[in-house]
Formats: structure tokens, sequence, C-alpha cells
């Protein structure tokens, strides 16, 4: 993937925050790309009830190898501007596996 370190992701204590643009109702859960230094996420769940928060925290679980109880939404509950904490992991695990997606 292009762009990725400039993709705002922060260490913290629990592990690396990533900053991500949601994009619900989209025909298939995948990356888009980077778009104002947050990663792109489409998801084919509707903006409802959590549901394409759940599947964004899948789709970020999957293409970084993690399971999805490690990944919790932490602010952005209703705005399609959010933040992810991926716990045990920091910033360059993220990126190397970013990195490595089409």
């Amino acid at each position: 993937m292009k762009d990725v370190e400039k993709i705002d992701i922060q260490n913290t204590p629990d592990g690396a925050v990533v900053t991500i643009k949601a994009v619900p109702n989209a025909s298939r859960d995948k990356l888009v790309g980077v778009l104002d230094h947050a990663l792109k996420v489409a998801v084919s769940a509707p903006a409802e009830k959590g549901r394409a928060n759940d599947a964004i925290a899948k789709t970020l679980a999957k293409v970084l190898g993690v399971p999805v109880r490690t990944i919790r939404l932490v602010h952005g509950q209703t705005h399609p501007r959010k933040q992810f904490l991926v716990a045990d992991t920091d910033v360059q695990y993220i990126r190397d596996r970013l990195y490595t997606q089409k």
C-alpha cells in the first residue's frame, strides 16, 4: 500500500492507535488507501448499531494478523473518522503489515 507513512498511528502503553476513515455500505470489506492521514477502510456493513465499526475491527484484524478481540474502538463511535486501538502492537508492526497490502 502506498503512503502508509502518512497514516496517523500513535504508540500508547496499551498498543497502537490507528486513525481510520470509515466508508460503510461498500460492495465488500477492504482497505482502500490513505486519505487525510487516515487509513480508509470500506465495509459492506451499514453505519447503524455499531455494525460498520465491528466490520472495520474484523477487517483490521485480518489485515494485521491479530485476533479481533485485540482491536477496540476508542474514538468516533458515530463519526466517519475513528480511532481504533490495536492492543499489544506498535506503530512499526502496523506499518510493516500495511506496506505488504496491495
